[in-house]
């Protein structure tokens, strides 16, 4: 008889957070390897691609329902999300960006109730409110500027992406998470196409190390994370998935300081420690007991 492997809760949440630690190359590959880059462009050549060849890989397609699902989530996953992230980053200060990004955590425990039937834990919302905290320390600075555009889109990605996020897990198909994300990339991308063409008609060129990191964004930052990803979200509860999203500028942050000789404030540092400890405590929410049970309550009185 063959065996079963089964990987525990632990190593579902640390499979599911690679995908966000490695999100946060993503900033050191944008400004090293493509300075300049049109974001719309970036957006389609990271998901068309990065679909078309994991559709080559799973040779599978769609059926009936779920050619309309597939580009819905693919709209919201990517398209969606990836267009209005970008039209932020140009508009907004990388520290405000990702600091309304970050409200997308506690977004999810709100619609994860209403879609999902989920319970809203009072420590899930803690836990979302201080992973935002924490993501101001580390990013926010103190001249930040507030552009209205650019709040509207990061918001509304920041929405875009919650929505994804419970829509994916309600919506699961009987097919491997890679297959699910090939077609969520494919359908994403090929949305992207005239997004891109409409934002700016002339096609971008790329040097080699413009290719590379392009090459990098597509396979690894696009195709493999978010199979990793999509993975978690079928085997996690959403508000546990959406958590570890924190973990993304906590990642670029570091990555900056280690890369980039980029300095670390006592700020700083202690935004990664506030950053920890939110997503700890939302992995756990469900464990911990605000008010443990008394002797009666146990017996049964």
């Amino acid at each position: 008889m063959a065996r079963t492997f089964s990987i525990s809760d632990r190593g579902n949440i640390l499979i599911t957070a690679l995908a966000p630690l490695i999100w946060g190359s993503s900033y050191v590959v944008l400004t090293e390897f493509l300075p300049g880059g049109n974001p719309f462009w970036l957006a389609m050549l990271r998901a068309l691609p990065a679909g078309l060849l994991l559709l080559l890989v799973v040779r599978q397609l769609p059926k009936g329902i779920w050619w309309q699902r597939v580009f819905i989530l693919g709209a919201l996953n990517f398209t969606v999300f990836w267009s209005l992230l970008y039209v932020a980053a140009y508009r907004l200060p990388g520290g405000v960006a990702a600091t309304l990004g970050a409200t997308q955590p506690l977004l999810v425990v709100f619609l994860a109730r209403a879609f999902l039937g989920a319970t809203i834990r009072p420590l899930a919302i803690v836990a979302a409110l201080m992973g935002l905290g924490g993501v101001a320390m580390l990013v926010l600075g103190p001249n930040a500027q507030w552009d209205a555009t650019g709040v509207l889109a990061a918001s509304a990605s920041a929405v875009s992406m919650a929505f994804g996020t419970v829509l994916t897990r309600r919506w699961q198909p009987e097919v491997s998470s890679l297959t699910f994300t090939a077609w969520q990339l494919a359908a994403g991308g090929i949305l992207l196409l005239p997004v891109a063409l409409v934002m700016s008609p002339e096609l971008p060129t790329f040097d080699g190390k413009g290719l590379l990191g392009l090459a990098y964004l597509a396979i690894i930052g696009a195709a493999i994370t978010y199979a990793l990803w999509f993975r978690g979200v079928a085997k996690l509860a959403p508000a546990r998935v959406s958590s570890l999203s924190f973990l993304s500028p906590l990642s670029a942050v570091l990555l900056g300081w280690l890369i980039l000789g980029e300095g670390l404030s006592s700020e700083e540092l202690t935004g990664v420690l506030l950053t920890l400890l939110s997503v700890w405590l939302s992995q756990n929410a469900a464990r911990i007991r605000i008010f443990p049970r008394s002797r009666l309550s146990k017996k049964g009185a």
